[in-house]
């Protein structure tokens, strides 16, 4: 096959290609696709592995300059890279670039995931930070800088960190120091992708990266700025990519249903998205009846939790079928949460049943997060002099989150809160929403927190104890 045939997601492996110069190049695994644009992969080529990147379509061109380019410039400066061993445009327009492949190595994204659940700024989350914001000091120190900065893009192979993705490096004056204003955008790239409890530890963090490169003062009320613009943008854009066909969601929505699932659930998934009420009917049923059915159910090597959102009657149909289902705003608030490193049952998919555009039912599907809720977790503290610090800890770290968010839950009861991995999750996020408004968020937030008090004895120890480590808010704001 030559590489302008290459079509679809998933073209089949092993995938023998053709290239001009006559020789062979064998994908054994595809790592990236952006269908009809960019496959990138594992390959055996002249007897070594190594990775691909091959451009079709009419962008092709353009996409392959701006990466070797890219790949070229890291080079000349000395950023630690994968060397470029082959790169060639064929006849017909497609091109392709071969690296070295990098064996053994970890991105520092998955570093991360291993330690996102950490309180901010532990021992593990230091050490990728540090080391993700030293590399990026030495890019800025050689007038180098990545426009889609973040943690994927770096790998670690032992001791070495690698720099990929030269398609996103550009260079104001190669060889010489950033300017300040470009380094203040690029780094702002990078926090933002943070959960925002972190911009408290901005000044520590940035030591990581003055320590490599100090041409420049680093003013952090810019950068604060800079990082809230960027976060805000990255929210609303994610929330976008949660309702169509890209490459994290497989979606098909038309005037006869609604499906978007978790691209690399989806798989897995396929026979439970088929018949959802079978699999509730075989799971583990937690609610039944009324305006929701609730099921624990096995798939595969792993436990999910299937909601169905039930019509309870035709005045209840009418008053739902013309507006975004529940399992809808369950599934784009679960995502807004996610994106915003706020605990949350992973979403995986969402179902809603339509007729000539009127909906009907609809499922939300998400991982399972155990069943122990915080009333159950502090049950035996209820009437104890005991302080369950880990749990109160994390409910105000839960709370706080939301504060910074300004984020109201809307039924903030303890049920709806679960105790998982010494973390607190929220669920049931139909009524969650994120306010414009101080003075609004305020009403909302003091609401929730009153709710949440209200699941003990208000003469109770745990009670008194709870009111007095729950932030609180101004009960009134001129802010609007």
């Amino acid at each position: 096959m030559k590489l302008k045939q290459l079509s679809g997601r998933t073209p089949q492996l092993p995938l023998r290609l053709t290239l001009d110069n006559a020789q062979t190049l064998v994908i054994e695994q595809w790592l990236r696709v952006l269908p009809g644009q960019r496959y990138v992969g594992k390959a055996h080529w002249q007897g070594r592995s190594v990775l691909v990147k091959i451009f079709v379509g009419s962008k092709a061109a353009r996409q392959f300059q701006r990466e070797l380019v890219g790949a070229q410039a890291l080079t000349e400066q000395q950023i630690n890279s994968a060397a470029v061993v082959d790169a060639q445009q064929q006849a017909d327009g497609s091109a392709y670039l071969l690296f070295e492949f990098i064996e053994n190595a970890q991105s520092l994204a998955e570093a991360w995931q291993e330690c996102s659940a950490d309180l901010p700024l532990s021992g593990r989350q230091t050490d990728v930070l540090g080391r993700a914001l030293s590399t990026v000091a030495q890019m800025h120190l050689r007038g180098l800088w990545q426009s889609d900065l973040h943690l994927d893009n770096l790998l670690q192979q032992g001791e070495q960190l690698y720099v990929v993705d030269g398609g996103g490096v550009q260079s104001e004056q190669a060889g010489k120091p950033l300017a300040q204003d470009n380094v203040i955008a690029n780094l702002a790239v990078f926090f933002a992708q943070l959960p925002s409890a972190f911009d408290t530890h901005l000044e520590e963090l940035l030591i990581h990266y003055l320590l490599v490169n100090a041409e420049h003062a680093l003013r952090l009320e810019s950068l604060h700025k800079q990082i809230l613009s960027i976060r805000q943008w990255r929210v609303k854009d994610y929330l976008n990519k949660a309702g169509r066909e890209c490459t994290l969601f497989s979606a098909k929505i038309n005037m006869f249903g609604l499906r978007v699932v978790w691209r690399d659930a989806q798989a897995e998934l396929e026979s439970l998205l088929a018949e959802p009420d079978a699999a509730i009917a075989r799971g583990h049923i937690y609610k039944t009846g009324g305006a929701a059915t609730v099921a624990r159910v096995e798939q595969g090597q792993r436990s999910l939790v299937v909601k169905r959102y039930n019509i309870k009657n035709v005045m209840h149909w009418l008053k739902r079928f013309w507006r975004p289902s529940r399992a809808w705003y369950s599934w784009r608030e679960g995502h807004r949460l996610s994106v915003l490193g706020i605990a949350t049952p992973q979403p995986l998919a969402v179902i809603e049943n339509r007729c000539c555009g009127l909906r009907g039912s609809a499922w939300l599907i998400s991982e399972y997060c155990g069943e122990q809720d915080i009333i159950a977790r502090l049950a035996s503290y209820q009437a104890s002099d005991v302080v369950p610090e880990t749990e109160i800890n994390a409910l105000v770290e839960l709370l706080n989150a939301l504060i910074r968010e300004k984020i109201s839950h809307g039924d903030l009861k303890g049920h709806n809160i679960l105790w998982h991995q010494q973390r607190c999750y929220l669920i049931d996020l139909d009524a969650m929403q994120q306010h414009h408004s101080m003075r609004r968020f305020t009403r909302a937030y003091q609401k929730d927190r009153s709710r949440l008090l209200r699941n003990w004895p208000q003469q109770s120890p745990l009670y008194k104890l709870l009111d007095q480590r729950l932030p609180q808010l101004p009960s009134s704001c001129s802010e609007d």
